[in-house]
């Protein structure tokens, strides 16, 4: 059973907004600090946000003020709400915990602005 279950990328217009969708087990969702990642071509993976299980938050400057994580947990499930999207913002995003491991890495999710 995949741990981490990343949803909700596509394809949108520079200044549009979308919303990814991480369902987690309850075990590593109860316990852990998550985090957003992601990766555009030709360059190395960043974490973008997280947050931890009271609720508190961490941005990457890049994404400070556009983008929110929250997490529901009722259905053991984290979001990146992305706002004002850029071109720079293409990439495959990816969940798991903070700090990440290696075993919870999962397909990710394709997010690509055009401009």
């Amino acid at each position: 059973q995949v741990p981490l279950v990343e949803s909700g990328g596509g394809l949108v217009q520079a200044g549009g907004s979308l919303r990814l969708s991480c369902a987690a087990s309850r075990s590593i969702f109860s316990r852990s600090t998550l985090g957003w990642y992601r990766q555009a071509p030709g360059k190395q993976r960043e974490l973008v946000a997280t947050c931890t299980p009271g609720g508190r938050t961490y941005y990457a400057d890049s994404v400070k003020g556009r983008f929110t994580i929250s997490r529901d947990n009722a259905k053991n499930t984290m979001y990146l709400q992305m706002n004002t999207l850029k071109p720079e913002d293409t990439a495959v995003y990816y969940c798991n915990v903070d700090p990440s491991l290696r075993a919870y890495w999962g397909q990710g999710t394709q997010v690509t602005v055009s401009s």
